[in-house]
C-alpha cells in the first residue's frame, strides 16, 4: 500500500452511501465535469440513461491498473446492455498520463482526468483522506446507488471485489427488468491517499 499527499479543498455532501443499495443512502450524482485527450471538459451527464461505473484512480498505481483491466472486461461484457465504465485520473500530471496509460493497459473505454478536489467534492469526502481506486456506481436515472467508502474499513475488501461489482452492475442493468444477478468473490487491493 502507498500513501501520498496531495492538495485538495472538500465539499459537505450530505446522504453518501457506502458501497450499499440502501436507497436512503441513495443520491443523485452531482454535476461533475472531466477531460477528455482530445475532447476537452466533458459532462458526466452526458452518460444519462446509462449505467455508469465511475472510477477514479492514480494512473501509477498497480491496483487501479488492474481494476482497469478488470472495467475493460465488464464494458466488453456489458457495453450492448446500456454500461458505460468511465476512468478518470486524479493524481499529479495525469493530463500528461492518461494517454500512454490507455495505451499501456489496453483500457476499453473513456479514460479522463480531474483535479482531486473535484473528486473528494463529488464524493463527499470530507476528512482529505481517500483510497484508490475509488469506485461510484450510477443507474440509468443519474443516482448514485454505490459508492466505496473514502478509507480502507472492514467492508473495503468484501465489497470492492471483481465479482461484487460484478453482482451490483448486474442489478442496476436489471432494475425494472425483473432479471436476476450472480453474486461472486474476488480481493483487491488499493492505494491510501491523504490530501490537506
Amino acid at each position: 500500500m502507498k500513501t501520498i499527499l496531495a492538495t485538495a479543498t472538500t465539499v459537505v455532501l450530505m446522504g453518501v452511501a457506502l458501497f450499499g443499495a440502501d436507497a436512503g443512502n441513495a443520491r443523485k450524482a452531482p454535476d461533475f465535469n472531466f477531460s477528455l485527450p482530445g475532447a476537452g471538459p466533458t459532462p458526466l451527464s452526458q452518460y444519462h440513461g446509462k449505467v455508469v461505473a465511475l472510477e477514479f484512480i492514480f494512473t501509477t498505481c498497480p491496483h487501479c491498473q488492474k481494476w482497469s483491466k478488470t472495467m475493460t472486461k465488464f464494458q466488453e461484457e456489458f457495453g450492448a446492455r446500456g454500461f458505460q465504465a468511465i476512468d478518470v485520473a486524479v493524481n499529479a500530471n495525469a493530463d500528461l498520463l492518461v494517454e500512454n496509460f490507455v495505451k499501456d493497459f489496453k483500457v476499453g473505454f473513456p479514460v479522463g482526468w480531474a483535479a482531486a478536489d473535484q473528486m473528494t467534492a463529488f464524493m463527499g469526502f470530507t476528512d482529505g483522506r481517500f483510497v484508490v481506486p475509488q469506485l461510484v456506481l450510477i443507474d440509468k436515472k443519474g443516482v448514485i446507488r454505490y459508492q466505496t467508502p473514502a478509507t480502507e474499513d472492514e467492508n473495503w475488501d468484501k465489497l470492492m471485489t471483481e465479482d461484487a461489482v460484478h453482482a451490483h452492475i448486474e442489478e442496476l442493468l436489471n432494475q425494472g427488468s425483473g432479471g436476476t444477478s450472480s453474486t461472486k468473490k474476488k480481493a483487491s487491493n488499493h492505494v491510501t491517499v491523504a490530501t490537506r
